[in-house]
């Protein structure tokens, strides 16, 4: 062995546990700070779900579907004003796609949707089976309109 490795070894032998026990400790911040830097970078479910909304609303294709259900996170109907997930469907090709979108984070953009109503679904061409019916910057309901506003039906785009 070489001196200055011979040298090394030496020193973890167990003759010198606080340096060992430096180093370990050294160690094992380094890999934490690492940790946790790679961990914040990472991207929330949250901001997962928001930027695959957003890209399906650029660059998604429309159709026509319809509402069929609206439900609670848990899984019950919601006669709320603002439901958590929205059911609907629609037809490409010949093919029926049935959906969900949770729509708790958005629920300005669903008050006062009707079941059973027509509805346009922005879908991924290349994955037709991924679509939305609202994000944050586009939304395929027919909304009513409060008594403050105009009676008339708007489409929001």
């Amino acid at each position: 062995m070489k001196p200055y490795l011979h040298d090394l070894v030496h020193v973890f032998d167990g003759r010198e546990p606080r340096l060992i026990g430096g180093v370990a400790a050294g160690a094992l911040v380094v890999l934490g700070i690492c940790w946790w830097f790679i961990r914040r970078l990472r991207p929330s479910a949250d901001e997962l779900e928001r930027r695959r909304c957003e890209s399906i609303s650029i660059r998604g294709r429309i159709t026509d579907g319809y509402l069929v259900d609206a439900r609670s996170l848990d899984g019950e109907e919601s006669l709320s004003p603002t439901p958590e997930v929205l059911f609907y469907s629609y037809r490409l090709a010949g093919v029926t796609y049935n959906c969900a979108q949770d729509v708790s984070r958005l629920p300005e953009r669903v008050r006062g949707f009707r079941l059973d109503q027509a509805v346009q679904v922005r879908y991924d061409p290349r994955n037709p089976g991924n679509s939305i019916l609202v994000s944050e910057s586009w939304s395929g309901l027919w909304l009513r309109q409060s008594s403050t506003e105009p009676k008339e039906q708007q489409h929001h785009d």
